[in-house]
């Protein structure tokens, strides 16, 4: 009878802990599909999340021309730079408000133009950087095949110890710009204001990013010319050979005036031509 009683609990201890392990197994299978359809949840909200970061941080891009005047610093890209009275250019790398045919900067985009620019009849090599400065360069290119540097002077000398170039390409010789053939925007400009020896940079209005002109200067010492609220002045190239050239007119001095290291050339200074391909 005692044996009886002995198996019979046995058996209903081994069926209890049957139950205890099938309800264990059951719990592991209902938490085993919460934690599936969490999952799917989780990853649908990625998605639907992805999405509407994808519509509102990605539609919110600006424009090209909006672009183009953050980097000239204006606020509305209808908004004119207007250093001066007689100019007061749109901010747009292609065409400017006052109508000037500025080519585009795709067509000297990713280029090298090699060339010659001589200067009383000595030859300097030069490079323009379509890649660092497509719109300078395009904008070169085109006025140097035109013919427009041909008897041109270089009107300005400054031969300060940290301040030396040599300024050419005005319409009339004096330094003047030309109000109807303005661009930008600026490009390649140096973070640290140094323009190393041999730079070919482009001579702007001041404080204006979109008062680029015909006018250059060729950089004949290591030169620091300090940003002004645009920024600095476009790199749009280098001199490769015959720097010494640009040395020797800055031996000769500056005529007398209001500076002693900045003024016109002693030595007058014709470009004979400037041609690149």
């Amino acid at each position: 009878m005692a044996a009886s009683s002995r198996n019979a609990r046995e058996t209903k201890r081994r069926i209890q802990q049957m139950e205890a392990k099938r309800e264990i197994r059951r719990d592991q299978d209902t938490r085993r599909k919460r934690d599936n359809l969490v999952a799917v949840g989780a990853g649908a909200t990625a998605v639907v999340l992805a999405v509407v970061l994808q519509l509102t941080a990605f539609a919110g891009n600006p424009t090209e021309d909006e672009f183009a005047a953050a980097q000239a610093g204006l606020t509305d890209p209808s908004a004119t730079a207007a250093p001066s009275a007689t100019a007061s250019p749109s901010p747009s790398p292609v065409q400017t408000s006052n109508g000037a045919n500025i080519p585009a900067p795709d067509v000297a985009a990713g280029k090298t133009f090699n060339g010659d620019l001589v200067l009383n009849g000595n030859a300097l090599g030069v490079e323009l950087n379509g890649t660092a400065a497509p719109q300078a360069a395009a904008v070169f290119s085109a006025l140097s095949n035109e013919g427009f540097y041909n008897g041109k002077t270089c009107h300005r000398l400054t031969t300060g110890d940290a301040f030396a170039l040599l300024q050419c390409g005005s319409d009339d010789g004096t330094g003047a710009s030309d109000p109807t053939y303005t661009w930008g925007p600026l490009e390649n400009t140096p973070a640290d204001n140094t323009y190393a020896a041999g730079t070919i940079a482009v001579a702007r209005s001041a404080n204006n990013a979109y008062g680029n002109g015909k006018q250059f200067f060729i950089v004949y010492k290591d030169t620091v010319i300090p940003a002004d609220t645009a920024g600095g002045y476009t790199v749009v190239g280098k001199v490769t050979s015959g720097l010494e050239f640009v040395s020797a007119i800055a031996a000769a001095g500056i005529t007398p005036g209001n500076s002693d290291t900045d003024g016109t050339p002693v030595e007058p200074v014709t470009i004979d031509s400037f041609s690149l391909k």
